[in-house]
């Protein structure tokens, strides 16, 4: 076996793995992608003799360069038109088996994790998704392994302040998302209210290329009054549930296109976030399946 054929095995063996680091730490699956080709581009490289774990080893190039784009992204992030939320993925039904994995790629989460600084976001993604030891996260993110520790502590204090209330099951927000769709399809405001937590937050992206909602909506009664607006419209398209980033999800389709995705989070039986994107560039992702890993 050749040195390129030995390195394309061991990439296809870990691309899965290494997409969902990247789109852990960028929430950007067309980014992601970008990462997954400058980690190539640096591994066929390697003397692949000098590598003791491949997967370390491949895990580290693509979390430098995640990181170094991530870097780029925020700056780009301060010039969006309106809310910005991660790219949606239609994900594989395996990834709602895995709960810790289905909660650290779910909108709520990533929406947290870009509350953390790059570098905080890295050691918290690598330590605590995906168990990469000090040593190993200080070669990927250039620190020593004291200092990362004193990283991760801080960003996991900060996360922990920040994080979805406790892990709903894929079933819970399953049951959420069908009493929302009756009561959306019916027009009955008093039922959304209902399903709604009081302090319900309803973000929509659309990039400012697609109309949008310029700011957060916050409350039951104001939420519920914006959805109930859009029935009428939401009536000439087809809803369809499926699963968005490991959690059950709406798509609205008007002629066979993709329009908007809204993902629900659900706490304690109510539904807590909505998160409605409809910038066209995010949902190019949308026909196909996307399988996440540990």
């Amino acid at each position: 076996m050749t040195g390129t054929d030995r390195a394309t095995e061991a990439f296809v063996a870990h691309r899965n793995l290494l997409f969902t680091v990247a789109y852990e730490l960028l929430g950007s699956a067309a980014d992601a992608e970008d990462v997954l080709q400058e980690t190539w581009l640096r591994w066929v490289k390697v003397d692949l003799d000098t590598v003791q774990d491949h997967r370390a080893y491949l895990v580290r190039i693509a979390s430098r360069q995640a990181l170094q784009r991530l870097r780029t992204l925020g700056r780009r992030k301060e010039s969006y038109v309106g809310p910005w939320l991660p790219e949606p993925l239609l994900t594989a039904p395996d990834v709602a088996e895995d709960v810790e994995l289905a909660d650290s790629v779910s909108m709520a989460m990533l929406l947290v994790l870009e509350t953390l600084k790059p570098t905080e976001r890295a050691v918290f993604v690598l330590r605590e998704v995906f168990g990469l030891d000090y040593d190993e996260i200080a070669k990927a993110v250039d620190k020593t392994p004291e200092a990362v520790r004193q990283v991760a502590h801080r960003a996991r204090s900060h996360v922990a302040a920040r994080r979805p209330r406790g892990v709903v099951s894929a079933n819970q927000t399953r049951d959420a998302l069908e009493a929302f769709q009756r009561a959306v399809n019916t027009g009955d405001l008093q039922g959304l209210v209902d399903i709604l937590a009081p302090d319900v937050v309803f973000l929509g992206d659309g990039g400012g290329v697609v109309q949008a909602l310029p700011r957060p909506v916050v409350g039951a009664e104001k939420v519920a009054r914006l959805l109930a607006l859009a029935v009428e419209r939401l009536a000439e398209g087809s809803l369809e549930i499926t699963q968005i980033n490991g959690q059950p999800a709406l798509i609205l389709r008007f002629s066979d296109e993709v329009d908007t995705v809204t993902v629900l989070h659900v706490e304690d039986g109510k539904i807590a976030g909505l998160y409605a994107v409809r910038n066209p560039a995010k949902l190019a992702h949308l026909t196909e399946e996307t399988f996440l890993t540990r």
